[in-house]
């Protein structure tokens, strides 16, 4: 069944406003969706694809939309929707846009220049280039390019993950578990799992397995204090809650009231009382103060440019330029800074991102390391190995989507010296 004329207009607008780049594109695009509540769920999510696809291959549909008739806007809105749904489920197309799109379906993406196929600013592109040569860039913009999987966490406090399989598969969700985290679930295709006893009753939470990874590596224990620093919607401050089977105290700190407002609801589902979500004014207030070297276990998942979410967030590449990175640079100094004082002496502190640059993650690292002489790296090799954890990673874990399947994450582990 074909697509409504409509929802080409729908998509060229949503886009318009997207490739303004004022604010995330996940943000702009639900608006527009409550704006206009009529759009089906099928419309919606044609909207929402075709939208991503412009963005995750801006470059390259930018180039083929030189060609065709009609606006530039309508060219590009036409490219994504046919890579998200297909030409033929497009209704109100002119004989023309049908013969330009299935021109266009005839070029060989691969013999395209490098700028075309990676998708990626110059900044960035050279960047990369330059640290890991053109092919693995190749194959990073590749991955990186492609929607996400959908990955789940189960809650160990409420189910197993081999019965949450034998039960999603009732619905019938098709699931594997994920090859890394221990209670991690890879769902086959998007299912809407708000409507689910398993998720209602708080037995699964959606989290990326790289996500999963880090809180475990956090390594939280029965009965400990445990401050996540930059808790955010909280996805692993629900995952250090559960490593902590709802014992000890776990602190959520975040600058945004927003964002731990969200944070409640999920706390509740889950089942946990141990999360004591606290609105800080910035790394430095006197909240953070209170707790200095009494904590045993510091999680820093930095604000950063996000570039190993671009599966995710494919306007982060557009959005982001070398001067809001070195900005991100000095946060982050600053807050794994103020952070490490709450760690007390054999306690350890996890600095982590979701970024792909060396900036974000070794330099600042070295740079905590070179400055306090009191705290010393625990390799990744070792901690992986404490958690069971088959991964082959020496001082960092670095998670890439080409090899991983995972977002793009880094994490270094720090321990106090007794």
């Amino acid at each position: 069944m074909r697509l409504h004329p409509a929802v080409v207009t729908h998509a060229e607008e949503v886009l318009r406003e997207v490739l303004r780049f004022t604010g995330p594109a996940d943000v702009i695009v639900s608006r527009y969706f409550r704006e206009h509540p009529k759009l089906g769920s099928r419309e919606r999510n044609a909207i929402a694809e075709g939208v991503y696809a412009v963005l995750r291959n801006k470059l390259m549909y930018g180039s083929f939309a030189e060609s065709g008739s009609g606006s530039a806007m309508r060219r590009l809105t036409l490219l994504g929707l046919a890579d998200a749904v297909g030409v033929d489920a497009l209704g109100g197309l002119s004989p023309e846009e049908i013969d330009w799109l299935q021109h266009i379906a005839q070029i060989d993406r691969a013999s395209l220049p490098l700028t075309l196929r990676a998708n990626f600013p110059d900044w960035l592109l050279e960047k990369l280039i330059a640290r890991d040569g053109e092919a693995a860039t190749l194959q990073l913009a590749g991955a990186l390019n492609q929607p996400a999987p959908l990955d789940l966490r189960v809650n160990a406090l409420k189910a197993k993950r081999d019965d949450v399989i034998t039960e999603l598969a009732k619905a019938p969700i098709l699931c594997e578990p994920t090859p890394y985290a221990p209670l991690g679930i890879r769902v086959k295709k998007k299912p809407a799992l708000q409507n689910l006893p398993l998720f209602k009753e708080g037995a699964i939470e959606v989290q990326d397995e790289g996500s999963q990874l880090l809180a475990q590596i956090v390594g939280a224990k029965r009965g400990e204090m445990v401050v996540d620093f930059c808790a955010g919607a909280g996805g692993k401050t629900l995952a250090l809650g559960a490593a902590m089977r709802n014992t000890g105290r776990l602190y959520a700190f975040d600058v945004s009231e927003k964002r731990l407002a969200k944070l409640k609801p999920r706390i509740a589902r889950s089942g946990l009382s141990n999360v004591h979500p606290v609105v800080i004014a910035h790394e430095n207030d006197a909240k953070v103060k209170r707790l200095v070297a009494k904590i045993d276990r510091v999680l820093v998942d930095a604000p950063c440019s996000g570039l190993g979410t671009l599966r995710r967030n494919p306007d982060m590449k557009w959005r982001q330029t070398p001067a809001s990175v070195a900005e991100l640079n000095e946060k982050q100094t600053s807050i794994l800074t103020s952070a490490a004082r709450l760690v007390k002496p054999g306690g350890r502190l996890v600095y982590a991102t979701c970024s792909l640059l060396d900036e974000e993650n070794e330099a600042i690292a070295t740079q905590f390391l070179a400055k306090h002489p009191d705290f010393g790296l625990v390799p990744m090799k070792d901690v992986l190995a404490e958690q069971k954890v088959a991964l082959d990673m020496q001082d960092y874990l670095k998670l890439v989507p080409h090899i991983h399947q995972t977002d793009g994450f880094f994490a270094a582990v720090f321990e106090r010296k007794k």
